[in-house]
């Protein structure tokens, strides 16, 4: 069989590589192209456009690129008609991935998502439009069962695949050699995203709040897919280091973090690492995000444990003050710490266990009769 993949992100990048994985275990003569990164090309898809070239956060920033989206959209939707593929498998990346569904389904492709869009955080109307133009869906969260039940929609629950790659992680016992880090300094994690924006919008700010902490060092987690000027600035702060696509093994030695809001406050938590989430973006983008979103939350450890676990700064809050405030708290000694672990035993037992990817795998294959 043939599969046509879009992941437009770095998490989805990694959950597309364990999917292959999934499918390719229920179907050995599988070929996959696509739209994705380096993990899914290094599982054997045949790469189209790179995800680092596609990736525009806020509703500012989409406005500003809508040609270069479009002349994407016109790319992809004629590869997809060239490469006739047998199963259109989309993941998340809602704003690009809803118009291929549309486009797929109009086509008579079968198509299939994996990991749903966050149609319950705003505009749950959207749920009707997927369930005109996706076969099959596959959540990770439970919730999201009951959500699509009301617009009588039968979805697949299938498990977060984030415990397919963190159940795959060995730690490397000599990262923080490889790294000159100080071995006998506590580490304080900075995860300022993996988007050009946030690193420019967000980390010059954390690290304001260095001096307040002389007895930890910071780290910063770097991809490799964001130009280097973007963090050479940082290089010769002797207070700072930078690891690069090592995030995991940085949560594995870290004390505390500051994460950027996204998958990594949800990875950051099933490492068991205190953190505070951070989230700033331009004015017209918070302004109409306010206006449009329908969830108390927006990290996923509190949206899952549907309670505040972890504090979010968001926009004015994330200030030097209050995430010096916020980051004592959940350091070793601070007030918070224990009670935010605590809630962290609680967030591994609804979340479960590994296998997502190989269950979405083999449902997909289920589906499409092989």
């Amino acid at each position: 069989m043939k599969y046509y993949l879009i992941a437009g992100e770095r998490s989805g990048d990694l959950h597309g590589s364990n999917l292959i994985k999934g499918i390719r275990e229920n179907d050995q003569d599988a070929q996959f192209r696509g739209w994705g990164g380096d993990m899914m090309a290094a599982e054997g898809l045949e790469l189209v456009t790179h995800y680092k070239d596609t990736a525009f956060m806020g509703f500012l920033e989409v406005i500003l690129n809508l040609h270069k989206i479009s002349g994407f959209l016109k790319k992809c939707k004629k590869d997809i008609l060239e490469y006739q593929p047998d199963a259109l498998v989309l993941i998340d990346y809602p704003g690009f991935n809803l118009r291929i569904a549309s486009f797929a389904k109009a086509k008579g492709l079968k198509v299939f998502y994996y990991i749903s869009p966050k149609v319950w955080a705003w505009n749950q109307k959207r749920a009707l439009k997927i369930k005109q133009n996706v076969d099959h869906m596959f959540v990770i969260f439970p919730f999201e069962v009951d959500f699509y039940k009301k617009f009588d929609f039968k979805v697949d629950y299938v498990g977060n695949p984030l415990m397919d790659a963190i159940a795959n992680f060995r730690p490397d016992p000599d990262f923080k050699q490889k790294n000159q880090l100080d071995v006998g300094k506590p580490i304080i994690a900075l995860l300022p995203g993996s988007r050009r924006q946030e690193i420019i919008g967000m980390l010059d700010l954390m690290l304001t709040v260095q001096p307040h902490f002389p007895e930890h060092q910071f780290v910063i987690a770097g991809v490799r897919n964001l130009p280097s000027e973007l963090y050479a600035r940082y290089s010769d702060n002797q207070n700072v280091n930078i690891v690069y696509e090592a995030t995991y093994d940085l949560l594995s030695v870290a004390e505390a973090a500051l994460v950027a809001s996204g998958t990594a406050t949800l990875e950051t938590a099933l490492f068991n690492v205190p953190e505070v989430v951070c989230y700033k973006t331009s004015g017209f983008s918070y302004a109409v995000a306010k206006r449009l979103i329908r969830v108390p939350f927006i990290s996923l450890v509190n949206l899952i444990m549907e309670k505040e676990v972890v504090k979010e700064l968001i926009q004015d809050e994330f200030s030097e003050k209050r995430i010096v405030e916020e980051l004592a708290k959940i350091l070793l000694g601070g007030a918070g710490r224990e009670i935010q672990l605590q809630d962290y035993v609680n967030l591994h037992q609804l979340v479960g266990g590994p296998g997502a990817s190989g269950r979405t795998g083999n449902l997909i294959v289920k589906y499409l009769g092989v």
